[in-house]
């Protein structure tokens, strides 16, 4: 008995960091895969470097945006950070 309630704190500590930490993040890189995985193009997105451009074209595994000059880049779709506004 006396073991149990030793273990107790360490169990209570476990649950809080799952709520509170785990759980919360799992979420986050589940939302940011699945907008990772709905890119089309003519979206408005943001790299996670900070570059606004413009989806110009989408591969498997790559994005091809156009940036404000004209310019087009590649990037792996890992590298989008958010969907600024949708075709």
């Amino acid at each position: 008995m006396d073991s149990l309630v030793g273990l107790l704190p360490i169990i209570a500590m476990f649950a809080v960091m799952w709520f509170f930490i785990i759980r919360p993040a799992q979420k986050r890189q589940k939302n940011t895969a699945s907008m990772q995985n709905s890119l089309k193009r003519g979206d408005q997105i943001i790299t996670v470097g900070g570059l606004h451009g413009k989806i110009d074209a989408v591969d498997d595994q790559t994005i091809f945006i156009t940036v404000a000059d004209g310019t087009r880049l590649q990037f792996e779709r890992v590298a989008v950070g958010r969907v600024v506004s949708e075709s």
